[in-house]
């Protein structure tokens, strides 16, 4: 015991010794919150990076074999899309849409490189969200959701190609919202542009009269008049959905004639039990003035009925007509009628292959006649 007692007494003096003073003291209390510092970033870091950088896209090649002696038969990679998102905050995304068309772009080339969509969408509720930037229209059933393993048929159907007109994007802003069933979407954004005082190569007057001709793609448009879009749609049970949109445009022409326009379109879609649906009706209404350039163009409009059926998890076979006319106000005919069939293929859930008949008629009554064949997917 004693010596023991002993050998504290002489450790004591060295503790003592080895005691801290104030300033090494405060020195490891910097050291130690530099060490906190570096963990509180490294978790940071790390709760970033849960939220990394987004891929995404779709792509689709078609051949177009014209049935009609000394027609030209097509083969072209139609499409190379590329999407690109990020979550940026708790609530506050970034989407966007780079799109390469017909495989090679350039001057007296016949593709180009397009953006489609480049956005970003703040959520102000469980239930609302608000967006800004480049966005495709809320319109029709195609126009939001067109990769080609969602629909039948090697080609987009014409009536939404060129009434609506798909694809189709503006820049501006807007609100979107869902309550149960019901999903509604208003927005503000950039019109169309209807040159009425084009010109041939010749110089004549050859004006633009055709809304798809009108979309600016948001590349230094013209911006002196706006357009305006609602949509409604309603889940009526799973699986079959209704919905509309309306569009008032202030003037088409932005400024050269002051020629208003609004759009009224109503579709419907079902698929239930391998059977499939889809119905849209679309029309333009569009201000007298246009008459004065072009006769007929007042009235635009079209419609499609497409059942199909899902034979299994990988064979669909699907029939469809489509009649539109761009010129619908004039007395003379110049409706266009058009009829598909054909069957796709899903070598996986987002991978399809595609062929389909379509025979085409005009307002005299001639036809052409088309076998397509494709292959498209999307991840």
């Amino acid at each position: 015991m004693k010596k023991a007692l002993g050998l504290i007494s002489l450790m004591m003096p060295g503790i003592a010794l080895a005691a801290p003073t104030n300033e090494e003291l405060q020195q490891q209390i910097e050291e130690l919150r530099a060490q906190l510092e570096a963990t509180a970033s490294a978790v940071e870091s790390a709760q970033v990076d849960s939220n990394p950088v987004t891929l995404g896209g779709y792509g689709e090649m078609h051949l177009n074999r014209n049935l009609e002696s000394g027609a030209d038969d097509v083969i072209d990679f139609h499409r190379y899309v590329l999407f690109v998102g990020k979550q940026l905050g708790e609530k506050t995304y970034f989407f966007s849409e780079f799109e390469l068309e017909h495989s090679l772009a350039g001057e007296g080339k016949p593709g180009e490189v397009e953006l489609e969509q480049a956005f970003i969408e703040h959520e102000i509720t469980q239930n609302v969200s608000f967006k800004t930037g480049l966005f495709l229209v809320p319109v029709g059933i195609l126009n939001e959701t067109h990769e080609p393993d969602t629909f039948y048929g090697v080609e987009r159907n014409n009536v939404e190609k060129n009434i609506i007109p798909t694809t189709w994007w503006e820049g501006g802003a807007g609100f979107s919202g869902q309550y149960d069933a019901l999903s509604f979407d208003l927005a503000a954004h950039s019109g169309l542009f209807i040159n009425v005082l084009a010109t041939d190569d010749a110089g004549d007057a050859n004006p633009e009269y055709k809304m798809r001709s009108g979309r600016q793609k948001v590349a230094e448009a013209k911006a002196n008049k706006l357009a305006y879009t609602a949509r409604v749609n309603y889940s009526v049970m799973p699986g079959v959905s209704v919905g509309g949109a309306l569009q008032y445009q202030e003037d088409v022409t932005q400024g050269i004639a002051d020629i208003d326009a609004q759009l009224i379109e109503a579709h419907a879609t079902v698929e239930q039990n391998g059977f499939g649906l889809r119905a849209l009706y679309a029309q333009w209404m569009i201000n007298e003035k246009i008459e004065d350039f072009k006769s007929g163009a007042k009235e635009q409009k079209g419609y499609y009925i497409e059942p199909s059926y899902r034979i299994n998890e990988s064979v669909g076979v699907f029939a469809r007509y489509s009649f539109w006319d761009n010129l619908a106000s004039d007395s003379d005919d110049s409706d266009f009628k058009q009829t598909d069939i054909g069957v796709n293929y899903w070598l996986a859930e987002t991978a399809v292959l595609k062929a389909d008949f379509a025979q085409q008629e005009d307002a005299a009554g001639d036809t052409s006649d088309v076998i397509n064949l494709g292959v498209g997917y999307s991840f």
